[in-house]
């Protein structure tokens, strides 16, 4: 079943743990949150240019919408040896652009200004960090049901943690946050997109895992969880919580 960008993703509840699965979201052969915000940008775009680690599946999920609306796609990504994400956007048919040193900074700052010259093209922004992922991310907060006690969710570039305490107060919930951070400090980009009280509402834990360790082949029930994010929070889950589930690369073997 697809699930378009007006409509909700399903929560579904496992023994004693709610799941809410934006992982179910589908367009162009990728899935999830980071991946309905991508397509909200690039539906009416001539091009796109993005940047991504050689792990994310920003990169892959931006080539693949490319592919489906039949437009140019650049990618902006470190220097190194093709990962299976780089692998399969570069099958969709994108223009890899690989930089030494391959800081975030760097790559940002390169696929910034390759957008700069060349205007025709829409600049995906770097994990989605643009207020149209907030808009995208908090409409689907309004079907948590009643008894949750906590939200999981890991935390990347913040911005669907960003959503979710935006949907909070949107739709009136009181309902605690746990982020578990796999990435890099997530703070300034909170106090950019979250509610001003967010600390209030959400304890960030620092993931015990080095962002590149994947923890492969981690499910909760019969969910394949991603070996980057989700299966880095499964530790941290406790009976009556919601585990949002963002979504999960398509490199993966199910």
């Amino acid at each position: 079943m697809l699930y378009t960008e007006q409509k909700l993703t399903p929560i579904e509840k496992y023994n004693n743990i709610f799941v809410k699965r934006d992982d179910l979201y589908t367009i162009a052969g990728v899935c999830g949150g980071k991946a309905r915000t991508c397509y909200a940008i690039a539906k009416h775009a001539k091009g796109i240019i993005t940047a991504g680690s050689r792990v994310s599946p920003q990169v892959l999920l931006a080539s693949a919408i490319a592919k489906h609306l039949g437009i140019p796609c650049r990618v902006h990504v470190p220097s190194g040896n093709f990962t299976p994400e780089l692998t399969a956007t570069k099958a969709n048919g994108a223009i890899i652009i690989q930089h030494k040193p391959g800081y975030n900074s760097v790559i940002i700052k390169r696929a910034k200004d390759d957008a700069i010259a060349n205007p025709e093209y829409t600049y995906i922004p770097f994990g989605m960090e643009c207020w149209e992922a907030i808009e995208q991310t908090k409409y689907q907060v309004q079907n948590i049901p009643k008894g949750v006690k906590r939200i999981v969710v890991p935390v990347g570039s913040a911005m669907t943690l960003a959503g979710i305490l935006n949907g909070l107060v949107e739709y009136k919930m009181n309902i605690p946050v746990v982020g578990i951070v796999v990435g890099a400090d997530p703070v300034k980009r909170l106090d950019h997109y979250a509610p001003i009280f967010w600390r209030k509402k959400c304890t960030l834990i620092n993931s015990e895992d080095n962002y590149h360790l994947s923890r492969n082949n981690v499910y909760l029930d019969n969910i394949l969880l991603d070996p980057i994010y989700e299966a880095k929070c499964l530790q941290y889950i406790q009976p009556g919580d919601l585990f949002w589930i963002v979504g999960k690369r398509n490199t993966q073997i199910i």
